[in-house]
C-alpha cells in the first residue's frame, strides 16, 4: 500500500506546523488508510491549532449535487470551528476567513480531469494565500486514473472559467501537488510559501485500485473508480441534452437520451477499430433526477476492458458527434448558466477550444481520424512542459 500525504504527515509531523494556526481545505474523502478524517488527524497532532476548515464544491460531506448547487458555511460541532464553503457566494477564500490562520493545509482527492473543480479551488486558495501572506502545505494524493496518460488539447485562456482557469489538457496525468507547482510557476505566485508533502510508494502508472488505499467518493456522482476512468470523456455530455447518467446508480458510465437510435450508434462505432478498450453495451434507463427525470432514455453503458487502449475523451467526443449528426432535430446544446458562466455555452467552456467546438458544432467537416489527430496536437508539448513539475517518476 502506498502512503498518501496525510499518512506521511501522520508518521512524521512537520515541525514547521507546530505552534501555527492551521486552516484545512478538505471534504469527506480526505481520509487516511483507516478511514480517519484528516481534520481529526491534524487536530490530534497539533492540539487546538486547527482554526478553520474550507470545503470545495458539493460540500464538506459531498452532500450537494452538480452545477451551482451551493453549500453554506457551517460549524464543525466536534471542534467548534467554522467550515467555510468555497462554492457559494465566493470560490476564493476571503481575507477575513484567513485572518485567524497562519498556514492552509490542503488535502483534496482530485480525479485527474481539467473540468473537475477541486483543482481550481486549490488554485484560488493559492492565490489568496499569496495575496494575504499565508503559507500553504499540500498533502499529495494519487491521480486515480494514473499519471502517464494525457488526453485533449490545452485550454485556451479565452475560455477561462471555474471548470478551467489555466492551460492544461482535459486529462492532465498529474497529482494535485504537481499541479500546484505548475500553477505557482505559471501565474508567478512568488510570495507563496508552498510545500508539498509527497506520497510514498506511488508510481505514475498506478490507477487508484493499484494503491491499496480505500476509495471514498470525492463527489456525489463519482461513486467508484470506473466513473473516474470514463469521466474525462463522459463529462462533455453535461454540455448537451444528453443524460450523462446523473440520477442513476452509474453516473458517467451510463449515457443516453429519449431520442437516440442505439442501433445506428453501435453500427457506426463498430466501423472504427481504433475505438478499442471498451464494450458499448445497449442499456436503457430512467433518471430519478437531473436531465430527463422519469423519462426513458435510450443509451449505453461504457464497459472499459483495456484501460491502456481506452481514450476517454476521443471516444466520448466521437459519440457526441454521431448523436448530433444523426439527430439534428432533437439534439441541442445546454444553455447557460453553468458553473458561474452566464454567457458562453457550457460546452464551450468544457471544451475550452474554439476549433474543437466548431468541429463538434458541424461548422467543420470531420471524421474520427481528423478528430483524433486534432486532439493529439498538444500532448507532446504538454508532456515536455510538465516534466519540470513532476514529483514522481
Amino acid at each position: 500500500m502506498i502512503q498518501s500525504g496525510i499518512e506521511v504527515l501522520k508518521k512524521d509531523p512537520p515541525s514547521s506546523l507546530k505552534d501555527k494556526k492551521i486552516g484545512l481545505l478538505c471534504n469527506q474523502a480526505s481520509i487516511d488508510s483507516s478511514y480517519n478524517y484528516s481534520w481529526q488527524i491534524i487536530n490530534s497532532l497539533y492540539k487546538n491549532s486547527l482554526k478553520a476548515i474550507f470545503s470545495p464544491q458539493h460540500g464538506f460531506f459531498a452532500q450537494k449535487q452538480d452545477n451551482m448547487k451551493e453549500n453554506s458555511d457551517i460549524m464543525l460541532d466536534e471542534l467548534k470551528i467554522p467550515v467555510y464553503s468555497l462554492y457559494s457566494n465566493t470560490r476564493m477564500p476571503e481575507k477575513k476567513q484567513l485572518s485567524n490562520i497562519d498556514c492552509l493545509v490542503v488535502d483534496i482527492q482530485d480525479v485527474g480531469c481539467r473540468v473537475y473543480t477541486f483543482i481550481w479551488t486549490i488554485y484560488l486558495c493559492m492565490k489568496a494565500c499569496n495575496e494575504f501572506g499565508k503559507s500553504m502545505v499540500i498533502l499529495d494524493r494519487p491521480n486515480p486514473i494514473n499519471g502517464e496518460q494525457i488526453e485533449g488539447t490545452m485550454l485556451d485562456t479565452r475560455y477561462e472559467s471555474f471548470v478551467g482557469m489555466l492551460p492544461i489538457p482535459m486529462r492532465h496525468g498529474m497529482t494535485v501537488g504537481e499541479l500546484a507547482l505548475y500553477f505557482k510557476f505559471l501565474t508567478k505566485l512568488d510570495n507563496l510559501d508552498l510545500k508539498i508533502i509527497k506520497m510514498q510508494g506511488w508510481k505514475r502508472n498506478m490507477y487508484f485500485d493499484d494503491t491499496g488505499l480505500p476509495w471514498v467518493f470525492p463527489s456525489p456522482n463519482m461513486p467508484n473508480l470506473n466513473a473516474a476512468i470514463v469521466y474525462p470523456g463522459q463529462v462533455i455530455f453535461e454540455g448537451a441534452n444528453i443524460s450523462e447518467g446523473r440520477g442513476t446508480t452509474l453516473p458517467f458510465e451510463l449515457f443516453g437520451a429519449p431520442f437516440i437510435d442505439c442501433n445506428f450508434i453501435s453500427g457506426e462505432i463498430e466501423k472504427i477499430p481504433e475505438l478499442s478498450g471498451i464494450i458499448l453495451r445497449r442499456q436503457d434507463f430512467e433518471p430519478t433526477f437531473n436531465k430527463f427525470h422519469g423519462e426513458l432514455c435510450r443509451g449505453f453503458q461504457i464497459h472499459v476492458t483495456d484501460r491502456k487502449k481506452y481514450n476517454s475523451y476521443l471516444t466520448s467526443l466521437y459519440l457526441l458527434y454521431l448523436i448530433k449528426k444523426f439527430h439534428p432535430q432533437d439534439f441541442s446544446w445546454k444553455q447557460p448558466p453553468y458553473e458561474y458562466e452566464f454567457n458562453k455555452l457550457p460546452i464551450e467552456i468544457i471544451f475550452a477550444d474554439k476549433t474543437l467546438f466548431e468541429m463538434m458544432d458541424g461548422r467543420q467537416d470531420i471524421d474520427f481520424y481528423s478528430l483524433s489527430a486534432y486532439l493529439n496536437r498538444d500532448v507532446a508539448e504538454f508532456k515536455e512542459i510538465r516534466e519540470n513539475y513532476l514529483l514522481y517518476q
